[in-house]
């Protein structure tokens, strides 16, 4: 697929926006009637809204996936490696968020789906982080690999908890995906990424504090799954860039969804219930709007992919974007543990409730 002109780039970005805002639109009183409600807790006192909006955005994704690849017979294969597997993660999800199931059976799921998507795609056998020496992975390419893929879906999953805070990460991660798999070559699945970006913005038109729909957990399992898989969809001779873009723009989720997770596990606690253990939720029990919190952890999103893709534009600016890598790194940590210690004295452990 050759590289589309800007025409070609701004009618599929645009389309992406306003049909993912109109199906959203159009599916929040669709959900609210058959059930898909959350139910009101800490985080969305009285609101009882529909769940599952992120439905938009699996949809218009697909339909732009379907139309790359019926242009371009040779991305046909990996697009149907990643978005079967994917649909299989939002069809299991779709149906949680009407009908709550066992997490262990999510879990499952999301392994099976990880493992046919990368049996099918191949592991990246090597990483290099900036302008450092790549560094062979070896046997335990296939592993970290799924474990990738797991972890993505699981820990945008958890971080979807608040108004706003998925749609625009994912959007900021997304675009940043875009620019890095165009750069590498692989126009298809950079169209594919940049119309994901542009859905998440169409759905965040109606999540945006105050919300009228959330993402619920069809949308965010996908959204994960799929900025985990599209860098492994790029040649592998450029998955490391592209890969890099994604780690960077979610590091921010990731950092809290893994510290959490951690600090959880050595207090013995059941990490399969709902807790109100993350950063972002212990800013928002602490006085921080939604809009505040969601936007805070956007900009952390645009500024990692920004770091990521800048020397693919401009191989110029590689030492200094080699230097800015390690410092947001870790400055990120820094920063949420930082301000969680600022405006959070008043949250007490003991207190955790229900969060969607």
């Amino acid at each position: 697929m050759n590289t589309p002109p800007p025409l070609v780039w701004l009618s599929a970005v645009l389309a992406g926006f306003a049909t993912a805002a109109t199906l959203t639109t159009w599916l929040t009183p669709v959900l609210k009637r058959h059930g898909a409600l959350a139910r009101p807790g800490p985080d969305n006192v009285g609101r009882a809204l529909p769940r599952g909006g992120g439905l938009a955005i699996v949809l218009v994704v697909g339909m732009a996936a379907g139309v790359v690849a019926g242009l371009a017979p040779d991305l046909r294969p990996a697009i149907l490696a990643w978005l079967l597997p994917a649909a299989a993660v939002a069809a299991v999800s779709l149906r949680d968020d009407f009908r709550p199931l066992p997490p262990v059976l999510r879990l499952v799921v999301h392994a099976v789906a990880a493992v046919a998507f990368v049996a099918a795609v191949g592991p990246v056998r090597e990483i290099a982080i900036g302008g450092l020496a790549p560094v062979s992975l070896g046997a335990a390419a296939w592993p970290l690999a799924v474990l990738w893929l797991v972890g993505m879906t699981n820990a945008f999953n958890f971080m979807d908890g608040i108004d706003g805070i998925a749609g625009i990460t994912a959007a900021a991660a997304g675009a940043s995906v875009a620019i890095a798999a165009d750069v590498a070559g692989c126009q298809g699945m950079a169209v594919v990424a940049g119309v994901f970006a542009a859905a998440a913005l169409g759905f965040l038109s109606s999540n945006w504090p105050p919300a009228k729909v959330f993402m619920g957990d069809v949308g965010s399992t996908f959204c994960g799954f799929t900025l985990a898989a599209i860098p492994l969809v790029v040649s592998p001779a450029e998955r490391g860039a592209v890969l890099l873009a994604a780690a960077l723009a979610m590091w921010p989720f990731v950092f809290d969804a893994a510290t959490t997770l951690i600090k959880r596990i050595a207090r013995r606690e059941n990490v399969l219930e709902a807790h109100r253990g993350h950063l972002y939720q212990r800013l928002v029990i602490a006085g921080w709007s939604h809009r505040r919190v969601a936007s805070l952890y956007g900009l952390l999103a645009a500024v990692g992919g920004g770091v990521a893709v800048a020397p693919l534009v401009a191989p110029a600016v590689r030492p200094v974007a080699d230097a800015a890598l390690l410092i947001f790194v870790l400055t990120v940590p820094a920063v949420l543990v930082g301000l969680v210690g600022i405006v959070g004295q008043g949250y007490n452990p003991a207190s955790q409730g229900l969060s969607r």
